[in-house]
């Protein structure tokens, strides 16, 4: 409930007010001195401050002043007949309503309950908004080709509002990309919603999507305002959409398509003002043919696909970062050691990102008040030549090249293909099976 402040010259109309406010379970201090209304107002912190508009010696007009020097305080002017036209300017200042006199105590009482939902709101984004801020870092950091590409096509598309799809392993930043988007458009004032698709059941993700009703199921106690309500005039980042529900994915594709959606239990629309960026490490061409992901709502987030790329694929940006991780880990011993970049680039990262600050995040650990060194890091690298892994069948009769390139075939053709697992049925990293492909002619 709210914290509220009544100022009225006359002591009748405070306590009127007063008792009624209590009753609603609110918190409520009277004065019927403005100036000591201007003291409260700067010693205590109130939610809505309500005053009458003409009072003798100082008017509401100051009181409306001071409150709005608070920041967060609502405002609601009282006023007689012949002075409506002070306080819709009072409106114009600042206030947030302002009520007849006299009036119902219901009317009071609604225009109390939609400044408290107000703020309700308002305090759920900002809240939403610090924990994104605190799980991720703001920028895409990297220098190489493959991030430059991915900076290019977010700086692009990021002044409309078009649609947007993240696609990339796990790991490989995709909400730090979605964050970039929003902060490099017109609505980086407005709040940033992150919905994870994969880790709410179905009833509780279309309950967190679109809200519910007071009543609509067991445990209901209340109306509440969904994500997408939340991130009104802003961003909402739908990460892992392929793991809902085709049910879900066609409610997803009529709040896309009309920008409006219905509560959980309610039965009205609701208008929404938001830019979706949905995000999937799945082939969702793929979950199209085994009939899991609509035909219709892929072709509508497929506006503006962007392919993150995994962390093997931007080798040069694993130092800078595994540097930007090591400052939020408040490492003081400088730049990483010779050995460690060296170990760090030769290792594969199939975790990505997300694996890098992980391991950052154990070595410091691990190294305690001593600078870091490979001991510290528990990474699987076997840096052997490639003969050197070859089965008995595949020595070197042909020669050492020659084994070297039917070791790589082979690899290639147990995987199907797949150069990842190829390199890693090899013990090489990914990159340096580029190179001996290239070396022996052999088509990527």
């Amino acid at each position: 409930m709210a914290n509220i402040l009544v100022v009225d010259d006359e002591p009748k109309m405070t306590s009127l007010i007063c008792g009624h406010l209590e009753d609603s379970g609110h918190s409520v201090i009277t004065t019927t001195k403005p100036a000591e209304a201007l003291e409260l107002i700067k010693k205590h912190s109130f939610d809505i401050v309500i005053t009458d508009l003409s009072m003798p010696e100082i008017s509401g007009m100051k009181v409306l002043e001071t409150a709005l020097e608070r920041g967060s305080t609502e405002v609601v002017m009282m006023t007689a007949y012949g002075t409506v036209e002070t306080a819709v300017e009072a409106m114009k200042k600042g206030a947030a309503d302002y009520l007849l006199k006299p009036f119902p105590l219901d009317e009071l009482q609604l225009v109390v309950k939609k400044l408290v939902e107000k703020q309700k709101t308002a305090s759920l984004s900002r809240h939403y908004r610090e924990v994104v801020d605190s799980q991720v870092y703001t920028d895409f950091i990297g220098d190489s080709t493959a991030s430059k590409k991915v900076k290019e096509l977010i700086a692009k598309v990021a002044p409309s509002d078009a649609t947007v799809l993240l696609t990339g392993k796990s790991g490989t930043g995709k909400e730090v990309a979605a964050r970039m988007l929003h902060n490099l458009s017109p609505r980086k004032d407005k709040p940033f919603i992150a919905v994870n698709c994969a880790a709410l059941t179905e009833t509780l993700l279309e309950s967190e999507l679109f809200g519910h009703e007071k009543g609509a199921f067991t445990g209901a106690v209340a109306n509440k305002r969904g994500r997408f309500e939340l991130a009104d005039g802003g961003t909402i980042f739908l990460d892992e959409i392929a793991e809902t529900s085709t049910a879900l994915q066609s409610k997803l594709l009529r709040v896309l398509e009309e920008r409006k959606l219905v509560r959980v239990g309610g039965v009205d629309l609701i208008e929404v003002d938001v830019r979706v960026v949905a995000a999937t490490n799945r082939n969702l061409k793929e979950e199209m043919e085994k009939g899991k992901f609509r035909e219709d709502l892929y072709f509508r987030i497929n506006v503006f696909p962007i392919q993150i790329p995994n962390l093997v694929e931007r080798q040069e940006d694993i130092i800078p970062l595994a540097e930007h991780f090591l400052g939020k880990q408040h490492y003081r011993h400088g730049q990483l050691s010779a050995q460690v970049k060296e170990l760090l680039l030769r290792y594969d990262w199939p975790g990505n990102i997300r694996e890098l600050k992980n391991v950052i995040e154990r070595a410091v650990i691990l190294a305690g008040e001593e600078p870091l060194s490979t001991e510290d890091f528990s990474l699987d690298v076997d840096d052997r030549p490639l003969v050197e892994a070859a089965s008995s069948e595949m020595s070197a009769a042909g020669g050492l090249e020659t084994a070297e390139k039917q070791m790589i075939l082979r690899a290639l053709e147990k995987t199907g293909g797949n150069k990842t697992e190829a390199a890693r049925l090899l013990k090489i990293t990914r990159r340096r099976l580029y190179s001996r492909m290239k070396v022996h002619g052999i088509q990527a």
